[in-house]
């Protein structure tokens, strides 16, 4: 079973981070996405959760 994207379909990149407000990855890891095995969807997967992490340090209204 291939790796799911973390894309919830709330596809807007954030200026100030540089991030998707959905799923909390980069532009290059989102097109990148589709061509990349496993291995690299579960490194992003972990990074994204890393962010998600460090972002949930912030209230709410400061992202």
């Amino acid at each position: 079973m291939s790796v799911a994207s973390p894309c919830i379909d709330v596809c807007k990149m954030d200026p100030r981070t540089g991030l998707c407000e959905g799923c909390t990855r980069t532009i290059d890891e989102i097109t990148a996405w589709s061509r990349i095995g496993d291995d690299e969807k579960r490194a992003i997967l972990a990074r994204v959760a890393e962010r998600e992490a460090a972002l949930d340090v912030f209230e709410p209204g400061d992202r």
